[in-house]
C-alpha cells in the first residue's frame, strides 16, 4: 500500500514538474491532499462519526484556522495560522470553488508573474487578506479557513494583466446559460457582489466577504505596481467557471 501510494504521489509530481504552471496545480494538490487527510472530508475513520466528528473538526479548524482574538492577543505561533489557514478547508463545496478559481486564473497569471514570483504573491497576499480580516473582527473567537483570500488575489491580478480574456460565466438570472465576457466586465461585477455582501452582513465572522475584498484588491494593486510598466498581455479565452463558494 504504501508503495503504491508513493508511486502514485512520484507520478503527479513529475506531472505537475513538466506543466507550465505547476505551482497553481501543486497548490491545488497540496490542498486537496490535506482535505482529504483532514476530519472534514469523512475519508479517514480514525477522526469518528457523529459528535465525536464534529468535536474533530472544530479542534482541526481552531489549531490550523485563524482565530482573530488569538492571533493578536494569544501565542506568538498564532501569527503563523494565517498562513496555515491558506490550505485548511471547510467542506467539499468549499474546496472545490476555490480550487476551481485557482485552476481557472492561476495558470495564466503564474505563466506572466513566474513561479517565484507567483508563490510568493499567493501566499503573501492570502496571508494580508486574513490579517485584515482577523483586525476587523478582532474580538472574534471563531475560526476562519480558506484560501478564498489568496484565490481572490489571483482573480484581482489577472484582471489586469488580462483585462480582454473572455471568461464563460453561468448567470442565475438567465437561467444560467454560458455567456461569455471579458474579464473587466466579470471580475468587477463579482468584486461588487462581494463588497454588497460584505456590507449587508452580520457583525462577526461568517462568510469572510471582506477577506476577499482584501485580497482582491491586494492583488490587483500588487499587478499594477510590479508589472504595471510592462506589456500587458493579450490573453486567450479562459476556461469556464460559475462562481465561487466562500468559507
Amino acid at each position: 500500500m504504501i508503495s503504491t501510494w508513493s508511486t502514485a504521489a512520484g507520478r503527479t509530481l513529475r506531472a505537475v514538474r513538466g506543466t507550465s504552471a505547476p505551482v497553481t496545480y501543486g497548490l491545488i494538490a497540496v490542498c486537496s491532499l490535506l482535505f482529504a487527510l483532514g476530519p472534514a472530508s469523512g475519508f479517514v475513520p480514525g477522526y469518528g462519526t457523529g459528535d465525536a466528528l464534529l468535536a474533530a473538526q472544530r479542534v482541526y479548524f481552531h489549531r490550523w484556522g485563524v482565530v482573530p482574538a488569538e492571533l493578536f492577543d494569544g501565542p506568538a505561533g498564532a501569527a503563523l495560522t494565517p498562513a496555515t489557514a491558506l490550505f485548511v478547508h471547510g467542506n467539499w463545496v468549499h474546496l472545490l470553488g476555490n480550487m476551481l478559481f485557482l485552476f481557472v486564473f492561476g495558470a495564466m497569471t503564474e505563466e506572466r508573474m513566474g513561479r517565484v514570483e507567483f508563490t510568493l504573491f499567493y501566499v503573501g497576499c492570502g496571508y494580508l487578506a486574513l490579517l485584515g480580516y482577523a483586525a476587523a473582527n478582532a474580538a472574534s473567537g471563531q475560526s476562519l479557513v480558506g484560501a478564498s483570500g489568496a484565490v481572490s488575489a489571483v482573480l484581482g491580478a489577472f484582471l489586469y494583466l488580462f483585462p480582454r480574456a473572455r471568461v464563460t460565466s453561468l448567470l442565475p438570472f438567465l437561467f444560467f446559460l454560458p455567456l461569455r465576457f471579458p474579464a473587466w466586465v466579470v471580475l468587477p461585477c463579482w468584486a461588487a457582489l462581494q463588497w454588497l455582501a460584505a456590507e449587508q452582513a452580520s457583525e462577526g465572522p461568517g462568510v469572510a466577504y471582506l477577506a476577499h475584498l482584501i485580497g482582491f484588491g491586494l492583488g490587483f494593486g500588487y499587478a499594477w505596481v510590479r508589472h504595471g510598466r510592462g506589456t500587458r498581455v493579450k490573453a486567450a479565452p479562459a476556461p469556464a467557471t460559475e462562481g465561487e463558494r466562500q468559507p
